[in-house]
C-alpha cells in the first residue's frame, strides 16, 4: 500500500466562459495537511501548482485554447488530468493530479453539471450563473472541500444548496425571545414534566 494515501484528489474546479474566456468561478485547492517533513513554502505532493493569480490565469488561458479543439471530455494538460463539460456558453472543468482516477474526476464534473442544471432550472449559462452566484458557489463547496470530494449525487447537492420555500418557514413574529418569554417556556416545561411524572410516564 502506498505511503502517501490521501483523500485529496482535486487541484481545481473552474467555470469559465467560452465567448470571452473570462472566469466566472475558480477554486484552486492545496492539500489541507501538508506532510510533516516539508518546509513551509516548498513544493510537495498536493501543493497548489498555481499559487499566484498570474499562474492561474495563464493555466486557464492555455486550458481554454486546448479544450476548444478537443472532442473528448478528458485531457492531460500541464501534467494534470482535466475533465470538462460544455454547458451553453460556459465550460466546467475539474483538474486533478497526473495520477488521479479519470472516472472519479468525471463523476465530479457530472455532479457539478447536473446539480447546476437542477438549481438553475436547466439554464446553465453565463448570465444565469452570475445572477445565482451564491447557489453556484455553495454547490461547488458542497461537492468539493479543500480538494476532497464530499458528494457526487446532484439531487442531494441541490437539496442542500437550494433555499427553503418561504411559506414553510416558521413565523418568527409570534415567538417571544425575551427573558420573560424564556422563563414562561421554562415554567411550561417544568409543569408538563411534573404532570408526566405524576401520571407515571417517566
Amino acid at each position: 500500500m502506498p505511503s502517501n494515501m490521501s483523500l485529496f484528489s482535486i487541484n481545481a474546479m473552474l467555470i469559465l466562459t467560452t465567448d470571452d474566456r473570462t472566469r466566472l468561478l475558480t477554486k484552486y485547492y492545496s492539500a489541507p495537511h501538508p506532510p510533516a517533513h516539508v518546509a513551509p513554502g516548498s513544493s510537495y505532493p498536493g501543493a497548489s501548482p498555481y499559487p499566484t493569480l498570474k499562474d492561474q490565469k495563464a493555466f486557464e488561458k492555455g486550458l481554454m485554447e486546448k479544450t476548444n479543439k478537443q472532442t473528448s471530455d478528458v485531457i492531460l494538460y500541464d501534467n494534470r488530468v482535466v475533465v470538462f463539460k460544455m454547458e451553453g456558453d460556459v465550460m466546467l472543468y475539474v483538474v486533478g493530479g497526473a495520477e488521479e482516477n479519470e472516472v472519479l474526476l468525471f463523476s465530479v464534473v457530472l455532479a457539478l453539471r447536473d446539480s447546476l442544471s437542477i438549481l438553475l432550472k436547466n439554464s446553465t449559462d453565463k448570465r444565469t450563473i452570475i445572477e445565482n452566484y451564491d447557489l453556484v458557489a455553495l454547490a461547488v463547496d458542497e461537492i468539493v472541500d479543500d480538494g476532497i470530494i464530499l458528494e457526487t449525487d446532484p439531487v442531494i447537492i441541490a437539496s442542500r444548496v437550494s433555499k427553503p420555500p418561504t411559506q414553510d418557514m416558521v413565523n418568527m413574529k409570534n415567538i417571544d425571545l425575551s427573558e420573560q418569554g424564556l422563563l414562561n417556556v421554562w415554567e411550561f416545561g417544568k409543569m408538563k414534566l411534573a404532570e408526566r411524572m405524576r401520571q407515571g410516564g417517566l
